[in-house]
């Protein structure tokens, strides 16, 4: 184990920044790449990583289903009603259900996170879902399927899935499930530690950082 950041958030995205933030690389070997759990591939951090001059392998939450297309008929059915997979029309700024109808441009809102970071989300809407054979499956909402876009995660989702498929991007997810998730599962099952005993964030980040060590020492030992 190398480093580590302990945070008091419910949900990982909001993590990824203030953990990046913590480090301290020394002058000359800061990381030019990064690489993790389809729960950190968020616009904030993709931004970030931009920012930064960062090489985006961040996985996101559909890259999956994406790159495994279902093959049972009712799943694939079902995928067909996943805003992800509405083709967009650039020219005519529409989006196109499976029911082949439009899904035009209603409002923009904006968004921030709890780091500050302001995302644009685009709202589009079928004007005539009342009478479609397909609202049931489509929808379960009284009025007109209604879905909201962010076109920069969607390009910043692009380039992730390009990075992620090339040759690096494969070696960096198999290098990504057995460093981390193996010292999870030794830290939790062989020394037993599944919970803190102390309070306090300053504590736990004590408490946390012995075991960091110990954890160390042992596979030094083995060496």
């Amino acid at each position: 184990m190398v480093r580590y950041s302990l945070h008091q958030r419910t949900g990982d995205p909001g993590c990824f920044i203030p953990h990046m933030e913590q480090q301290h690389w020394p002058k000359g070997q800061e990381p030019n790449r990064t690489s993790g759990d389809a729960a950190y591939g968020s616009e904030e951090n993709y931004a970030y990583l931009e920012a930064n001059q960062m090489q985006n392998y961040l996985k996101y939450n559909t890259f999956y289903q994406e790159t495994h297309p279902p093959r049972k008929p009712e799943r694939v059915q079902k995928a067909s009603f996943m805003s992800e997979n509405f083709p967009y029309d650039p020219e005519r700024d529409i989006f196109i259900c499976p029911a082949h109808r439009s899904l035009t441009y209603r409002e923009t809102r904006s968004y921030r996170t709890e780091n500050g970071y302001r995302s644009d989300r685009c709202y589009y809407e079928c004007d005539h879902c009342s009478a479609c054979p397909l609202k049931p499956q489509c929808t379960k909402a009284k009025g007109n399927r209604r879905i909201q876009v962010s076109f920069k995660l969607r390009e910043y989702r692009r380039q992730a899935k390009e990075n992620l498929l090339s040759e690096q991007g494969i070696a960096l997810r198999q290098q990504c499930c057995i460093e981390p998730e193996s010292t999870f599962g030794d830290v939790e099952h062989n020394m037993g530690f599944r919970r803190f005993h102390l309070r306090d964030l300053e504590k736990t980040e004590t408490e946390w950082s012995l075991v960091c060590i110990a954890h160390n020492l042992r596979k030094l030992a083995a060496i």
